[in-house]
């Protein structure tokens, strides 16, 4: 969900818009709604076609918006919705595309202060879906409904999580991106970068003390001058030492990485 040129510019505008909602159930439920939306308009090419073209002036396309879904959808959900139509967008599937990432932008600005919990609530839930094969494969069955995933979700992680964590976790099911686990991924990427941080995934041999948290924790803040979210993975294979990675830069001072740098040069 790689949005450029205008589409880009377009999300940035309606993004701006969401600083309105509040916290709570007001923005959990425009968050929802703005997913069923999205969805809509991916299960309707020729509504999506006509929202979004460029020859044809805002009015019509925002009253035709206004037409099919007034009445349905809260005000607040309506008004972002319509505006949308009113923008530019570089290609037709890209509005309903900003439509989701505006829901995930809603739901991290229904959980306020909470945003590091609900990065690490995913982050948690991203680790158990990866490391339990009957669980990934249990969410990624296409001869299940998703209906019947979303229970499967609901007997996992009702009462035990924070809403937006669970409804994030539902959401991951609509296909959107690759995989379950992926959409998890970029789930936490957005609640961190909400927060103005960085997401650090470090890999250690056995889990780090409050100490050594807060020392890698500040010398990364350092190093990339803003706030850093770290969230560990224990990893046995790395045998000592740690990594840490961000974004596209990966540091790797473990064990088993000398080792195999050792092992290279002894074969060459």
């Amino acid at each position: 969900m790689d949005l450029r040129g205008a589409s880009a510019d377009s999300l940035r505008e309606l993004a701006s818009e969401l600083g309105g909602l509040g916290t709570g159930t007001h923005a959990e439920q425009v968050a929802g709604e703005l997913f069923t939306v999205a969805q809509l308009l991916r299960d309707e090419p020729s509504l999506r076609r006509v929202a979004t073209d460029a020859s044809l002036a805002p009015e019509p396309k925002q009253g035709l918006v206004t037409q099919v879904l007034e009445g349905k959808i809260d005000g607040a959900t309506l008004g972002l919705v319509v505006k949308a139509a009113g923008l530019r967008w570089t290609a037709s599937r890209d509005l309903p595309d900003a439509l989701e990432r505006l829901g995930e932008l809603a739901v991290v600005a229904s959980v306020g202060d909470q945003a590091d919990r609900l990065a690490d609530e995913v982050f948690a839930l991203s680790r158990t879906v990866t490391t339990a094969p009957e669980l990934r494969d249990a969410l990624s069955n296409p001869a299940r409904s998703r209906a019947d995933k979303e229970r499967l979700l609901d007997d996992l992680l009702g009462g035990k999580v924070l809403p937006a964590t669970l409804a994030l976790a539902k959401q991951a099911l609509a296909g959107t991106y690759r995989t379950v686990t992926a959409a998890l991924e970029h789930y936490r990427t957005v609640a961190t970068e909400a927060r103005g941080e960085y997401v650090a995934t470090v890999r250690v041999v056995a889990p780090l003390g409050d100490d050594e948290r807060r020392r890698l924790t500040a010398a990364l803040h350092q190093q990339y001058g803003r706030q850093i979210h770290v969230n560990e993975i224990v990893d046995p294979t790395v045998l000592g030492g740690i990594r840490v990675e961000i974004g596209d830069d990966v540091i790797d001072g473990t064990v088993s990485s000398r080792l195999d740098d050792a092992r290279r040069k002894l074969v060459g």
